[in-house]
C-alpha cells in the first residue's frame, strides 16, 4: 500500500476521514496477514513509512501508524503519506527451547 490521504473534504468532519484511514490501514494489514506465507517463513513483517509528502517520510511500525495519523490531525496536515510494504519473516527458533 503505497497510498496519500486527505483529511479536508467538503461535506465530511476531520475526525471522520481520520476514521476511514485507520480501517482502511487496519483492513490491509489484516488482508495481508491472511495470505498464505512462503516455505520457510513464520509470519509477516511490516515496513512501514509515513511522512506529509512521498518525497519527506520517516520509517515507522506498524503499530506506531495510528500515533502518527493523531499527530497528522493535530497538526493540522491537510494531506499525509503512508507505506506498508508486506515481507515474510522467518524466526529464529535456535533461541525456542
Amino acid at each position: 500500500m503505497k497510498k496519500t490521504f486527505k483529511l479536508t473534504h467538503p461535506k465530511k468532519t476531520t475526525a471522520r476521514l481520520v476514521d476511514s484511514v485507520r480501517r482502511d490501514v487496519k483492513k490491509y494489514v489484516k488482508r495481508e496477514r491472511k495470505k498464505e506465507l512462503p516455505e520457510g517463513f513464520d509470519e509477516w513483517g511490516f515496513d512501514c513509512k509515513f511522512g506529509a509528502s512521498a518525497e519527506s517520510n520517516k520509517v515507522v511500525s506498524v503499530e506506531g501508524i495510528s500515533k502518527c495519523i493523531d499527530d497528522a490531525e493535530k497538526a493540522g496536515l491537510e494531506t499525509f503519506y503512508i507505506e506498508i510494504l508486506v515481507k515474510p519473516v522467518a524466526s529464529d527458533k535456535s533461541f525456542k527451547k
